[in-house]
């Protein structure tokens, strides 16, 4: 049997106080592969993760053209393909995302499955090994159309450096912009992208956009999309309140609140 792991990126500080949460949470519901950390940041966050058991690997930002740079430099992106749905936190490079295309080069891995840093599982995924490469999850939280588009803050690799070369080739090419990076880019090179359940890569926004499928019994994996739950502050910080305290309660406590609140919705539903 080979080497499996479960991988994140880390970009920045920030990122590394979600990793930090993603550890304490597979660490809670038993996982039985190890986490690496894949970074280009470099600060003291990441020996509490290497203490915490973690194999920390740091990477450099994949090798693109000045012309692709300024494409997916943060002012850019915003201009071209504004995110209306939600707010990014000041913190994010739409330009690290790329990084993340560096998992196909860790080839000591048989499989991998990637979880971003702003992710927490709440019940075990290690079944998620033995699916194929590409599996990932729908960018589900508004509507039905959502089903058409990939979420790439959970899915299935194989680690494979000719599949790394390919994507690089595929990539960087004249004027292609990749409205949501690394997202977009993945749902084109894998085109038929095999589609998990949505409880494998639950977004926040589905607590108040669907609450009839925030379901705490179904769902395994909670993606904190957007506005970060450990910003002090942000426009939809009581709104999703019941949520961030999920976060807070692993990442202070490693475990989850003795009590988790349905949403508002379902409530009145279950009185009808």
């Amino acid at each position: 049997m080979g080497m499996k792991s479960y991988v994140t990126l880390v970009t920045n500080a920030d990122y590394a106080i979600g990793a930090q949460a993603l550890e304490r949470s597979l660490r809670m519901v038993g996982a039985q592969w190890p986490l690496v950390v894949l970074t280009l940041y470099d600060g003291p966050e990441l020996e509490a993760l290497e203490a915490a058991g973690c194999t920390v690997i740091p990477v450099r930002p994949v090798p693109v053209s000045d012309d692709f740079r300024r494409r997916h430099s943060r002012p850019e992106q915003h201009r071209r393909a504004p995110f209306t749905k939600g707010t990014k936190p000041t913190f994010h490079d739409p330009l690290d995302n790329f990084a993340k295309l560096r998992l196909w080069e860790l080839e000591q891995y048989e499989t991998v499955v990637f979880l971003d840093a702003d992710v927490i599982v709440i019940k075990n995924i290690d079944r998620l090994f033995e699916y194929p490469e590409f599996v990932a999850a729908p960018n589900l939280y508004e509507t039905l159309a959502d089903f058409n588009r990939l979420n790439s803050g959970v899915f299935v690799a194989k680690p494979n450096r000719r599949t790394f070369d390919r994507m690089l080739a595929h990539l960087d090419r004249p004027d292609r912009f990749w409205r949501r990076t690394d997202q977009t880019f993945l749902e084109d090179f894998f085109p038929d992208w095999h589609g998990l359940p949505y409880i494998f890569n639950t977004l926040q926004y589905v607590w108040f956009n669907l609450p009839a499928l925030w379901v705490w019994e179904r769902i395994k994996v909670i993606h904190y999309q957007y506005e970060k739950p450990w910003e002090a502050d942000h426009p939809r910080r009581q709104l999703l309140a019941p949520v961030i305290e999920v976060w807070r309660h692993i990442y202070e406590h490693g475990v989850l609140p003795e009590r988790l609140t349905p949403p508002q919705e379902t409530l009145n539903e279950r009185a009808d």
